[in-house]
């Protein structure tokens, strides 16, 4: 692994652990210095920043990306787009440059609609789903490897989606995963009053059932602040589909917690030239995944994920092996 993301995560702090439902959250803390940026909420609320189809024709993993700002913006692994031919979500995080047109990497979350409901793109307030995440990060490591491209496996988006759908008991005309998240937003609200933002909080770490799913820290304690509910909801989203399960609860979290940083810690390291600054590390362990973007000795994001092996090469679920719902 990198130097500077090895010793970014041997440097996280844990806070006191926050329990609701059989899920855990310790917020995460880092001392480091912040670079200053846009959150995509941000810039959409100011108005500098536009994202389109690409062009007329428009392509599925390609949206277009102005940003008319006098400083970076960070779009986030996962944040999802909604609007013009179909709802997408960001396969990798990237730092715009200012005053630049950039092409960004994306996976289609609106399987049954191609055709425009507006020009441009808004925000739709959620991050894909922890499974979903977890999956297009293993396809996006395995695509960089092979091709050299931020491309994912976009029928094992679609399998994901359409298996959270189904426990959710979710109906959309489109298979859109934005009303799976407006289905439950009820329940989902009473997950997000649970887990309280701390000063200085960065990031999380998340349990369910008493095992380690993942965790996301920035780089800046206030993009965190506009971030926290849109991560902490694509965790939830986990956590209550399977409530009722039985499960280890969160005895020894805080022993849990710092074996995964320790693994995380061990992971491989393949560094690739980010779509906007820095650079994109794409880290694997036998039980991780997970990608970090750094720039000017700064991590600004990392994101990493509890998988087992079997899981990265593609035995996601028997459930593409019994998928009755898409029919």
């Amino acid at each position: 692994m990198d130097e500077l993301i090895a010793d970014y995560i041997y440097q996280l702090e844990l806070g006191q652990l926050q329990e609701h439902q059989g899920m855990g959250v310790f917020p995460l803390y880092h001392n480091g210095s912040e670079c200053a940026y846009l959150t995509l909420t941000e810039a959409l609320q100011a108005e500098v920043l536009t994202v389109t189809e690409i062009d007329d024709v428009a392509s599925v993993p390609e949206l277009k990306v102005q940003n008319h700002a006098d400083m970076p913006v960070l779009l986030l692994d996962g944040e999802e787009l909604v609007g013009a031919k179909q709802n997408r979500v960001l396969n990798t995080t990237i730092l715009l440059k200012p005053h630049s047109v950039t092409v960004i990497p994306v996976s289609c979350t609106e399987q049954g609609r191609w055709s425009y409901n507006s020009l441009e793109f808004a925000e739709s307030g959620n991050v894909a789903s922890y499974r979903m995440r977890r999956t297009k990060s293993a396809s996006v490591n395995t695509s960089l490897r092979q091709r050299g491209e931020f491309c994912s496996n976009q029928r094992l988006v679609w399998d994901e989606i359409d298996e959270v759908s189904e426990k959710a008991r979710a109906k959309s005309n489109t298979r859109a995963l934005q009303d799976v998240y407006h289905s439950r937003r009820r329940d989902l609200d009473e997950y997000l009053e649970s887990f309280h933002l701390e000063d200085g909080q960065k990031g999380l770490l998340v349990m369910v059932k008493g095992e380690v799913m993942g965790l996301d820290i920035l780089s800046s304690a206030s993009a965190y602040q506009l971030l926290h509910q849109k991560i902490l909801k694509s965790y939830a989203l986990e956590a209550m589909l399977n409530e009722g399960e039985e499960g280890e609860g969160t005895f020894n979290g805080q022993e849990c917690a710092c074996s995964f940083l320790d693994d995380a810690q061990l992971s491989v390291d393949e560094k690739h030239k980010s779509v906007g600054y820095g650079w994109d590390h794409r880290l694997e362990g036998p039980q991780i995944v997970g990608s970090a973007l750094t720039y000017q000795d700064q991590v600004i994001h990392a994101a990493f994920f509890q998988m087992e092996e079997n899981e990265k090469i593609g035995a996601m679920s028997t459930y593409r092996k019994r998928r009755d719902f898409r029919s």
